[in-house]
Order: structure tokens, then C-alpha cells, then sequence
């Protein structure tokens, strides 16, 4: 077992108060709780890919598109065909 010295500014030494007397924990079993969500947090993050960022953006309402982007040559095509004919 590892002795630590850390150093908390004034606010979370406040929250770290706060986390104690609300859950009844000891300062160290806190600190390792917290600790151990961290690690937790961190490995989910690892574990994302990219359409997990994609999901998460607000891309609008869309339905705009022409053509699907397998069908892209075929999407130009009939745009600028609708667009001569005007």
C-alpha cells in the first residue's frame, strides 16, 4: 500500500467535505471510490468509436439530400438535369 501526499485547492477540499459527510465514507475511501469511476470512465471513453461521436451530434432534421451517398454520381446527375431544365 502506496502513501500519497495531495493538494486541493480550497473548492475541492469543500467537495471532498461534502462527499464524506454525505456518504459517511473516510477521506481515503473517497478518494479511492472516485478513483476507481475515473478508471471506469476512462475505459468506456477507449472503448468509443467514432459512431458513437457521430450519434451524439445534432446534425439537424436533414432529409435534404438528393441522393444517398452510395448513389452520388446519379444524385449530381439529376440535380443538374432539374436544374437545365428551368
Amino acid at each position: 500500500m502506496g502513501i500519497r501526499t495531495v493538494r486541493l485547492d480550497e473548492e475541492t477540499e469543500k467537495v471532498l467535505e461534502q462527499i464524506v459527510t454525505v456518504t459517511g465514507l473516510s477521506v481515503s475511501g473517497a478518494m479511492k471510490k472516485g478513483l476507481l469511476v475515473l478508471r471506469n470512465e476512462v475505459a468506456r471513453e477507449a472503448q468509443r468509436v467514432p459512431y458513437d461521436i457521430y450519434k451524439e451530434l445534432d446534425l439537424g432534421p436533414g432529409g435534404y439530400a438528393v441522393a444517398p451517398a452510395t448513389r452520388t454520381r446519379r444524385g449530381v446527375r439529376a440535380a443538374i438535369r432539374r436544374k437545365l431544365r428551368r
